[in-house]
């Protein structure tokens, strides 16, 4: 990470990215679609102005990208995540909606920063045995904890779903082509920057991938029902469109070689 802090651009560009470039598009787009639905298009910001996905150092670490350049990116962004996400709202959608950015605030550090500095500090007084012994021992407890928050998530999405109109399927095209935006935009930049391919993995998935839950949760406690839905739509092609830029950029290397 120190070796990252010397030459910042890739991170720089990534976080401009991550929290200004794709959620204003996200926010044209939106009111260009959906002038009169102020709850969807404070969804999809809200979609793309969450930090980036700490699951993108799994397909970084597959594809063999920079582990370095994403974990800073993590790092940063999850720490940081409290005060960026509550300000991009308040940019792109703050004229439109009431955002109580204390309780915002309050709220993320508790559910972001905390366990994101709580897990760095045990790793480092341990000198790295926390990583070793924790995550065999917490796996079955953290996997049935993960499967709870999505299905209480999801359940405020549920009224959405059963009643599915022509204007949320419209929604759900649009965060499928936004979502994939994000990825091509990234590499796309790294490339014109010159990067290496390790940097160029890596600012794919870190442009690309978002923390989900996190917007999930902001949605059903911050807002009405309606904001969750572009929020947590997104969950169908995520993951999805991290393994196809994936194929396609090793397909693309294997050409080059």
């Amino acid at each position: 990470m120190a070796n990252v802090f010397k030459a910042p651009w890739a991170l720089l560009v990534i976080m401009l990215l991550l929290h200004l470039v794709i959620p204003g598009v996200a926010c044209g787009v939106g009111n260009l679609v959906f002038p009169d639905n102020t709850n969807l298009v404070t969804g999809m910001v809200l979609e793309f102005a969450v930090p980036t996905a700490v699951v993108s150092m799994m397909w970084v670490t597959i594809y063999g990208g920079n582990s370095a350049l994403t974990l800073a990116l993590i790092v940063i962004d999850t720490v940081l995540a409290p005060f960026l996400i509550p300000l991009t709202l308040r940019l792109f959608v703050g004229s439109r909606v009431t955002i109580d950015m204390t309780h915002m605030i309050r709220r993320l550090i508790f559910m972001v920063a905390v366990p994101a500095l709580v897990a760095m500090t045990l790793n480092e007084v341990s000198r790295g045995r926390a990583q070793d012994t924790l995550p065999k021992k917490l796996g079955p407890f953290s996997k049935m904890a993960l499967i709870f928050v999505v299905a209480s998530n999801s359940s405020g999405v549920a009224p959405y779903v059963r009643h599915m109109t022509v204007e949320r399927l419209e929604v759900a095209g649009l965060i499928l082509c936004l979502a994939a935006g994000g990825y091509l935009v990234g590499m796309g930049i790294a490339r014109f920057m010159g990067q290496d391919r390790d940097t160029q993995i890596s600012m794919m998935y870190g442009a690309g991938m978002r923390n989900i839950s996190a917007g999930a949760v902001i949605a059903t406690t911050s807002f009405p029902g309606e904001v969750l839905f572009p929020v947590l739509i997104g969950t169908l092609f995520q993951q999805v469109l991290a393994a196809l830029y994936g194929k396609i950029l090793c397909d693309n290397s294997g050409k080059g070689q």
